[in-house]
């Protein structure tokens, strides 16, 4: 049975909203997709890279980013941050493949935001970069053009989200890929900077620890 919006603070892990959200039928796109593409990586990964939609070979495997688009994305992660894909986190603001590969539909955005939502908390990274408009745009929560706030961190809701064009924009535009690459330097710059809060620890936690510092 397919989750509700209402039921998702009841989630506690990725496993357990992948096998929930499987089912999914709140809009159209559940029935010309083949797969639905809920998100694959290190769900402890301190950085959540989010797209747009599954493409024709993603909805055939049902994992994001396993066409073109993510072989240059698998690039930029190796040759410019030094990490593989399986230290990442990747997921898509839509999690069915619109026809023909167009733009996702307004409703559909809506009906799917609560699972990009709850993947966020569940996960819980440092940094989210918006890979092309539309999951700038969601993440933002401003419609705002990519080429305006791309490479230029922002912060929201506590989160830091790094906006950039979208791989696929980057497959047949050499000045595209440039502005890509360099906005990639930057996402580094800031992964090397950044760190996670420790966790607050309890009196009994700091009495217990002063303890063992006396022997």
């Amino acid at each position: 049975m397919a989750i509700e919006p209402n039921e998702l603070p009841q989630v506690k892990n990725l496993s357990e909203l992948a096998q929930r959200v499987a089912g999914c039928q709140r809009c159209v796109l559940a029935e010309t997709r083949t797969n639905l593409v809920f998100g694959v990586g290190n769900p402890e990964s301190d950085i959540f890279f989010v797209g747009e939609a599954p493409g024709y070979h993603e909805d055939k495997q049902g994992e994001p980013f396993v066409g073109a688009a993510g072989k240059l994305l698998d690039e930029l992660l190796l040759t410019i941050l030094g990490i593989n894909r399986k230290d990442i986190y990747i997921g898509n603001v839509l999690k069915c493949r619109p026809p023909n590969n167009r733009d996702p539909l307004p409703d559909e955005i809506i009906k799917c935001r609560p699972y990009i939502e709850r993947q966020i908390e569940l996960i819980n990274p440092l940094v989210i970069c918006a890979l092309g408009s539309f999951s700038t745009r969601l993440l933002l929560k401003s419609n705002v053009y990519i080429s305006k706030v791309h490479g230029a961190p922002i912060t929201i809701d506590n989160r830091l989200i790094f906006p950039t064009y979208h791989p696929a924009a980057a497959l047949y535009a050499g000045t595209t890929k440039k502005i890509l690459a360099d906005d990639f330097k930057k996402l580094g710059d800031i992964l090397m900077n950044i760190t996670r809060p420790e966790k607050p620890t309890s009196a009994k936690e700091d009495e217990d620890r002063e303890q063992m510092e006396l022997f």
